[in-house]
């Protein structure tokens, strides 16, 4: 069969291309195209759009580049005609791909979404056009299930997270020979830094986060680099010589750190599962954050503790991510009740998220239901 996959973003194509790999087992002669990124296109899918031409944040960014978007849907509509596949896939990225499902569905293709738009969060009514544009839907979090059937009969399938397959799969690390490596080879326990994988929040985190690093000269601060990012943006934030970088390694430098500053999203929930004690950070441009918490209604912005329905790790959001809380909250979780506290919770998140196998039953179900 011929499958059209699309995700806008670094977590996507990880899932993609897990995705990708499961289907071209069940089905050995599957046709993928894409969009994505790197990790899709070397499981086998044909690479239309990388997402790096995708990655806009917040309310003001998207608006000034309305241009390019517009751009984006035209042209994915046109290249969907001309491949004319049997299932469109779409994989979160809700925005771009809910404007898609509803053109797919009027054309008559197959709609499949997988992740998904994360309207308990923000604007619920988009259930309609869920409802009414998408054939079968495949979600990750335990809850969804309750919040798509129960509160708005619509069936949806729990296939288990994709991460807990994505870090079982990594290969072993061997600490001193990735500290050699990356020559951070100096010893200290290493306190991650997660900033994100767009600029815009880049820049409004890793500022914050790199202030605290003068209060704990026993550790070493690192920064996990993403992939969308030219190793040169992060090079105005290496001028202390107790931070150093890694780029694309973040299973790697988790699977090695003591204790993590995290920005909000996929990445809390990825160091959980490396049981990684973790502080938790946001901050938008203002305006993006006022008009963001007027439609958000959720009591947390961490999945970890949207998961665990209670706080578990700490967030500091916007004006309360300062210098001095999160000094505190970072010495908190370095030893101690609450570092042991998080590390129990983790263990419960992990029974929470419903085992491994996520992609091979995405794509079971797919193909059964094509």
């Amino acid at each position: 069969m011929k499958y059209y996959i699309i995700a806008g973003e670094a977590s996507g194509d990880l899932h993609g291309s897990n995705l990708i790999k499961a289907l071209k087992l069940k089905d050995p002669d599957a046709q993928i195209r894409c969009w994505g990124g790197d990790l899709m296109e070397a499981a086998g899918g044909t690479l239309v759009k990388h997402y790096k031409e995708m990655a806009f944040m917040g309310f003001i960014e998207v608006i000034m580049n309305l241009g390019a978007i517009f751009a984006n849907i035209k042209f994915c509509k046109n290249d969907i005609a001309a491949f004319n596949p049997d299932i469109i896939i779409f994989i979160d990225y809700s925005g771009f791909n809910l404007r898609i499902a509803e053109w797919a569905k009027q054309q008559g293709f197959s709609t499949n979404y997988y992740i998904s738009p994360q309207i308990w969060a923000s604007r619920e009514g988009r259930i309609q056009k869920i409802k009414k544009n998408i054939d079968a839907m495949y979600v990750i979090l335990p809850f969804e299930k309750d919040f798509y059937e129960k509160k708005h009969d619509f069936h949806v399938h729990f296939v288990g997270h994709p991460l807990i397959d994505a870090i079982e799969n990594r290969g072993e690390i061997n600490e001193k020979s990735f500290r050699e490596a990356n020559k951070l080879d100096n010893g200290k326990p290493i306190i991650a830094l997660l900033p994100g994988s767009r600029k815009q929040e880049v820049k409004k985190m890793l500022m914050t986060m790199l202030s605290v690093t003068d209060d704990f000269p026993d550790y070493y601060f690192v920064i996990a680099g993403a992939p969308s990012l030219d190793n040169e943006f992060y090079a105005p934030f290496l001028k202390n010589t107790n931070v150093g970088f890694v780029s694309n390694k973040t299973y790697a430098l988790l699977s090695v750190s003591h204790a993590a500053l995290v920005t909000s999203g996929t990445a809390t929930l990825e160091t959980a599962l490396f049981k990684v004690p973790q502080v938790v950070c946001y901050k938008a441009n203002w305006i993006s954050y006022q008009i963001a918490k007027r439609i958000i209604t959720l009591e947390y912005i961490s999945l970890v503790n949207l998961i665990m329905d209670k706080e578990i790790v700490r967030e500091l959001i916007q004006d309360d991510l300062t210098t001095k809380n999160l000094k505190n909250e970072l010495a908190k979780i370095l030893e101690g009740s609450s570092r042991e506290d998080q590390l129990k919770a983790y263990d419960q998140l992990e029974q929470k998220l419903g085992g491994r196998g996520a992609s091979g039953k995405v794509a079971k179900l797919i193909i059964e239901n094509a």
